[in-house]
């Protein structure tokens, strides 16, 4: 059944977007993501402009991120100190990005930016995950005991503006937090993605967190920062196709139960392998898409005139 999608400007398959919400909805539940970085470049992929990919994308991310949350909440795996830290970084970040957004968007560079972002944050970050994830699991499997992060007093305790976050049993700095949701927020406005794979691993590896705690304060954070990015996108760039997004985000609430299920048979370093390896199978992809040879190398029109 094919939609047409007035911003967008393009029929679809209502069906297929549904699927993509699903999908992106169980990543949510299950990883802590709130799996833009896989629903922007799908959107493009299909023949979504990549504005209206990015807009749009955030929007179905609030309504997955909910859910998700919600599932965790009634676990009490949500650390509401930590997470409105976050907050106030990535509502910052969210502020810059969309003017970042607007100006690249009015030069026509909008696509090729989206592009390298992708492949170099989603190179860097899924590579390292991957290869600790892939050393924790040798190490269980030889029955050897799990490397436990020692609480080592590095450069984050040393910071000034000290709290207390009871629920992820940490006492350390606001700044290192502040700073992880601020880049989030960029990112949320430039690449129409909740930043998870970048905030989940700086959760863990450089504020320490538990990781039973880290996905559903994740989600917490996802979830009010891209509706705010959501918002400045509406009324400054006018790319939130709400059709498309209305049936992303059915697909997404309903997928983010189910994922948020799924997450509690699975092992920890599990979780983080499979979501390396969907970060680094994205990245690959888009990394091609740069450099391989167009279908038609040179496009011949007439603009008319004299001969």
């Amino acid at each position: 059944m094919l939609i047409y999608l007035p911003i967008a400007e393009v029929s679809v398959n209502a069906y297929l977007l549904l699927g993509l919400g699903g999908v992106i909805g169980v990543l949510s539940g299950l990883f802590g993501v709130g799996g833009g970085f896989l629903m922007t470049p799908l959107l493009i992929f299909i023949g979504i402009p990549p504005a209206v990919a990015v807009a749009t994308g955030a929007t179905q991310i609030v309504g997955s991120s909910a859910s998700g949350v919600l599932a965790h909440w009634r676990r009490r795996t949500v650390d509401v100190r930590m997470g409105l830290v976050l907050l106030a970084g990535g509502v910052l970040g969210s502020v810059i990005g969309v003017r970042i957004f607007t100006i690249l968007r009015e030069k026509g560079q909008v696509e090729l930016l989206v592009s390298l972002c992708y492949v170099v944050f989603l190179g860097a970050i899924g590579g390292l995950m991957f290869a600790e994830s892939v050393m924790a699991l040798r190490r269980s499997r030889k029955g050897g005991r799990p490397r436990v992060r020692r609480k080592r007093h590095n450069w984050v305790h040393g910071l000034p503006l000290k709290m207390r976050f009871r629920t992820s049993n940490l006492y350390i700095s606001a700044i290192p937090p502040f700073g992880v949701g601020m880049m989030v927020g960029i990112l949320a406005a430039i690449m129409g993605v909740g930043g998870g794979f970048v905030m989940v691993p700086a959760m863990i590896y450089l504020l320490g967190m538990p990781t039973a705690v880290v996905v559903g304060t994740s989600l917490f954070q996802i979830l009010f920062v891209t509706a705010v990015t959501t918002m400045l996108h509406a009324t400054q760039n006018y790319t939130v196709d709400m059709a498309l997004a209305l049936l992303l985000l059915v697909g997404g609430v309903l997928g983010a139960q189910v994922g948020a299920r799924l997450g509690t048979r699975l092992k920890a370093e599990q979780l983080r392998v499979g979501l390396a390896g969907m970060v680094l199978l994205v990245c690959f992809k888009l990394a091609y898409d740069l450099v391989a040879r167009p279908a038609d190398v040179y496009s011949i029109a007439s603009f008319g005139g004299g001969a």
